[in-house]
């Protein structure tokens, strides 16, 4: 079977190499986004997925859209029975859609039809969701709309980073699709089942901003921020005149005062603040041009701090 892989951060390096891994997978062309600058020299970097396919020595192509007839040549050329799409970053305009075989599949890191979008694995941090998954979906021209053909779930860690679900979230992707594959080989796929509109979320394209903590919110919803916004943008906000990166921080129950007042006290272990609902206690911190570094190390260097 011809199938062509398209992806392009780390998210999409697992699913990549199980198709390397297998033989009868293995994949006859990989497509990725452009070459990005990167460093303080700003030089072109190879993305993840382009690495892996460099390194493996299959043919990669990078086009700025898959749009013109130029552009889908090298895919036309292939004629693959199956394109698999995991974080490409692309939208694939019909034409591409209809020429593999067996349609467009691609990965998703949410349980469809939650969290459609560019940041689903943020989103389901923030918003506090217990569960979330892979959804491997056959691909419509809507933005991650297309029938669902099979999902697998798991739990929310209660103190798990987005970083850390992505990273197990990454692999199982990989194993759902080495199921969906062995599943079409065999005649045992499922039939694609439409996603319900009415029940779908949307999860836009992050922006540094949105990091950005306001203490007038309740504690837990400031908490779930900071790790639904870890390691990327970081979470900030303002203590005692400067511009923190909250790294790490809980919800505390009780009342501390007004809201991005310090909870003063030798008994606290981090730095507590007091927010609309509750309190926030930091547990790793960054002043601007400063490495991060634990609340009580801030403490020991700043014992203003704790009144």
């Amino acid at each position: 079977m011809r199938v062509v892989f398209a992806g392009t951060p780390d998210f999409a390096v697992p699913a990549l190499k199980a198709l390397i891994d297998h033989a009868k997978w293995y994949p006859a062309a990989v497509f990725t986004q452009p070459d990005r600058p990167a460093g303080r020299g700003r030089k072109l970097k190879f993305g993840p997925v382009k690495q892996v396919a460099v390194d493996a020595g299959i043919d990669v192509f990078q086009p700025h859209s898959l749009r013109t007839p130029e552009a889908r040549a090298p895919l036309a050329d292939i004629q693959p029975d199956l394109l698999v799409t995991a974080a490409y970053g692309l939208l694939l305009p019909p034409a591409v859609l209809e020429l593999p075989a067996h349609g467009c599949w691609n990965l998703h890191a949410s349980l469809l039809p939650r969290w459609r979008g560019a940041s689903p694995i943020n989103q389901a941090v923030i918003a506090g969701d217990r569960q979330t998954g892979i959804s491997l979906m056959q691909m419509d021209q809507g933005l991650d709309t297309g029938p669902v053909i099979m999902q697998a779930a798991t739990e929310i860690g209660a103190e798990e980073t987005a970083g850390q679900l992505h990273d197990r979230l990454a692999p199982l992707a990989a194993e759902l699709l080495v199921e969906a594959l062995e599943q079409l080989e065999t005649d045992r796929l499922p039939e694609p089942v439409p996603q319900d509109n009415a029940q779908a979320t949307h999860a836009p394209l992050i922006r540094k901003s949105d990091a950005r903590l306001d203490w007038h919110r309740p504690a837990d919803q400031l908490a779930r921020m900071v790790r639904g916004y870890h390691p990327w943008p970081v979470t900030f906000a303002e203590l005692q005149g400067i511009e923190f990166r909250i790294h790490r921080a809980r919800a505390l129950p009780g009342e501390g005062g007004q809201p991005g007042q310090l909870v003063r006290g030798n008994d606290i272990d981090g730095i507590a603040v007091a927010c609309g609902e509750g309190v926030l206690e930091i547990l790793e911190l960054q002043a601007p041009g400063r490495k991060r570094v634990t609340a009580r190390d801030w403490l020991n260097a700043h014992p203003d701090w704790r009144g």
